[in-house]
């Protein structure tokens, strides 16, 4: 008779509950009549009306989407050829200076990434008169701090690819940029995905490196949400993270399905 280890189930509600608890809370108070974040009164939608008339919020949010997309973009492409050259070009000069360099901002706290990034945009707004602190300073900032998480993933994925796939392409006469385009890329494209909104996630979540490289005008939606905080944070917080939750949700959801899919479909033809 098999036995049931219920210490081991009572650890996992307890940590599925510390997990989602605070989030499922949060939830129920967006929908929440009273003007406090933390008090219950009675079911309304007043504040996710009130929440598309908060240009200051809807704003930020625009702009925090803008710059994750655009930096998750660079980043990909940065940390694809990054990692291509760790991975395929053997021992290249720099090689280990390169493999050092993408590793360190992933070891190094936001705070020295956040100072560092604004002291060098000061120094060449000095010199050359450019960049502006704004959208492009957070948005190099981000790329320096996400191409590092793409480059490894994209390293590791390589590095585990059948090589005789390429060389087989490369004996019957494709130039090596077919070959990449053709064959790695296409397969290595899963996890350029995974790539893409890990380093999106990073770039909408951070707020230490963008409150140091941000301008007049240009607060990312982490910044103005703790800038709330101070205050008291509003009803209308609740009711954007809700729809931030739910989006994410239907997210993962779909996409869960497509892959189900996908390899139930390759299981029925082997």
């Amino acid at each position: 008779m098999k036995r049931h280890n219920w210490g081991l189930y009572a650890a996992m509600v307890c940590g599925y509950l510390l997990l989602y608890l605070p989030i499922l809370s949060m939830i129920v108070y967006s929908f929440s009549g009273s003007r406090l974040a933390t008090v219950w009164g009675g079911f309304s939608t007043r504040w996710y009306v009130q929440l598309f008339a908060n240009e200051q919020l809807i704003s930020a949010l625009g702009r925090s989407l803008t710059i994750a997309a655009t930096s998750a973009t660079v980043a990909v492409c940065l940390g694809t050829a990054s990692g291509l050259a760790l991975s395929r070009f053997g021992r290249i000069p720099g090689r280990g200076l390169l493999s050092l360099m993408n590793s360190s901002p992933m070891v190094m706290p936001d705070v020295m990434l956040g100072l560092s990034s604004l002291l060098l945009f000061v120094a060449l707004q000095q010199m050359l008169g450019w960049p502006e602190r704004g959208m492009s300073t957070i948005m190099l900032a981000h790329i320096t701090l996400t191409t590092c998480y793409v480059t490894v993933i994209a390293r590791s994925r390589m590095a585990a690819l059948d090589d005789s796939l390429e060389e087989a392409a490369m004996d019957l006469g494709a130039r090596p940029w077919r070959v990449f385009f053709l064959i790695t890329l296409p397969l290595i494209a899963p996890a350029l995905l995974a790539g893409w909104l890990l380093a999106f996630t990073l770039s909408l979540d951070d707020l230490v490196i963008a409150s140091f490289t941000s301008g007049p005008g240009a607060s990312t939606l982490p910044m103005v949400i703790y800038s709330k905080v101070k205050l008291g944070v509003t009803p209308e917080i609740n009711a954007l993270a809700t729809l931030i939750v739910t989006t994410v949700g239907i997210g993962v959801v779909i996409a869960g399905t497509v892959l189900h899919r996908r390899e139930a479909r390759i299981g029925s033809t082997d």
